[in-house]
């Protein structure tokens, strides 16, 4: 059975307080070393009482939150919010303590900044970057001078800390543009992709249920044949009794609807060798049957390339193929006007399926992105047979990502320009999927079949 599915996390829950603790623990240990060094090595006097006051705050901070939560826990988006609160605000009074931008760990500032853009809201983003600002700002106004031992202070001109002031500014708001564009991206190519092997994982779970079906049907046909020649000689010997006639007909119509129900539930084929095979318009046909009884024409047409074989090449039946081809026509129905053309081409090294239609065709704004996870490839239209479909923008990068794991090469295109009058377009004027495979990815071999598998006890 498939997994029922889940609100995702909101986006706050994905951060442990195992990594901010670790991530203070070094934070920690850097801030004594480089208080320590400049003190003892550089001959920076620097107030060492509130210095280390400030750094013994982040480790009691630190032990609180080691020993009140167990440390694998998932921090709330308000937690998270606080606990980066917290570090900026105590690296912020000790670069205070130690020169304001005259100190280059300044730059430290901007680590919870990023930490926030890849890990948490956009609301959340916000705030660190402003709180950042006003710290920035308030340590380049007000802030203890670094002086030597022998009292000289260490001083940056006025014009130099107001472009180090201008280059922290700067960079807070484009390190946490670039980290959270970079994340987003990534989060959402995650579950576009695993959206595609759920559909891929759906998809095989039915055809190999066809085959069991398949198989099941094959082994009842002859029981149910026997029932509906049975109870037919049953009517014809009880047509003066009424009420026997009747049950003996009732049971013949249950036969044929045994049979019915068998011969639907198969048509995912057999799992045998012959059935793993098919002619490239018949995996065509399957894949567009389920859409064409939408209301749209669907023409289907096949033809080798000149001077090629005119027998119709056999082609494996994979899932990936079927599912594919069945979303990009499932697009083209969705949008068609009227008619959808599948046209299939072969010849000695590759095959070329086609998929057209007459609507109004793919946006120019988008279509150089189309394929692209969670993007809409053409204005949503409502179709009165689904009137409760709303896409996620998730279809053609499922087709897309399941075709090119067969080996297809795909294209797509406006059949002719979105801005001529309707009356100026011709026939096939709407969107255009091409898919190009080398022939032996989907035909690898026209020798005879294999044997089949016999079927387990």
């Amino acid at each position: 059975m498939l997994a029922v599915s889940r609100p995702m996390m909101p986006r706050g829950d994905w951060l442990r307080l195992r990594t901010l603790v670790n991530l203070r623990w070094i934070s920690i240990f850097g801030q004594l070393v480089a208080i320590t060094v400049c003190y003892r090595w550089l001959d920076v006097h620097l107030p060492l009482g509130p210095c280390y006051a400030v750094v013994a705050g982040a480790v009691l901070a630190n032990l609180a939150f080691a020993w009140s939560s167990p440390t694998n826990r998932l921090l709330t988006e308000a937690e998270a919010r606080l606990t980066l609160l917290f570090d900026m605000a105590q690296l912020s009074a000790l670069v205070f303590l130690t020169g304001g931008l005259s100190n280059p760990f300044v730059l430290l500032i901007l680590a919870p900044v990023v930490i926030a853009a890849s890990a948490l809201s956009l609301m959340t983003t916000i705030i660190m970057a402003v709180c950042a600002t006003g710290w920035v700002t308030l340590v380049t106004i007000w802030h203890l001078p670094m002086e030597l031992s022998d009292n000289t202070l260490l001083e940056t001109p006025g014009l130099f800390r107001f472009g180090f002031w201008m280059s922290m500014v700067i960079g807070i708001t484009f390190t946490s543009i670039y980290a959270r564009r970079v994340s987003t991206e990534i989060r959402t190519t995650t579950k576009a992709l695993l959206a595609t092997q759920m559909a891929l994982a759906r998809e095989q779970k039915l055809t190999d249920l066809g085959g069991v079906v398949a198989a099941a049907a094959h082994e009842l046909g002859t029981p149910l044949a026997t029932i509906k020649l049975v109870s037919t000689e049953l009517m014809d010997e009880l047509a003066d009794r009424p009420e026997l006639h009747e049950d003996a007909a009732l049971i013949r119509e249950q036969a044929d609807r045994c049979r019915d129900i068998l011969r639907s539930m198969g048509r995912a084929g057999k799992d045998d060798t012959h059935m793993r095979q098919a002619p490239l318009t018949s995996v065509l046909r399957e894949a567009a049957e389920p859409h064409m009884a939408r209301g749209k024409k669907v023409e289907i047409s096949a033809r080798a390339e000149a001077g090629i074989d005119e027998r119709v090449p056999t082609i494996l039946r994979r899932p990936e193929v079927i599912h594919g081809l069945r979303n990009l026509i499932q697009n083209a129905v969705d949008f068609a006007e009227s008619t959808v053309w599948i046209d299939a081409r072969w010849s000695d090294d590759r095959i070329l399926v086609r998929v057209a239609d007459d609507g109004a065709g793919y946006s120019p704004q988008i279509l150089g992105r189309i394929g692209e996870p969670f993007v809409r490839s053409r204005k949503s239209v409502p179709d009165p047979q689904r009137p409760e479909y709303d896409g996620m923008g998730l279809g053609l990068f499922i087709a897309k990502t399941l075709l090119e794991r067969t080996g297809a090469e795909l294209s797509f295109t406006n059949g002719s320009s979105p801005f001529l009058k309707p009356e100026e377009r011709l026939s096939r004027s709407g969107a255009v999927a091409e898919l190009v495979w080398p022939r032996r990815a989907l035909a690898p071999d026209d020798g005879p079949l294999a044997a089949n598998r016999p079927f387990d006890a």
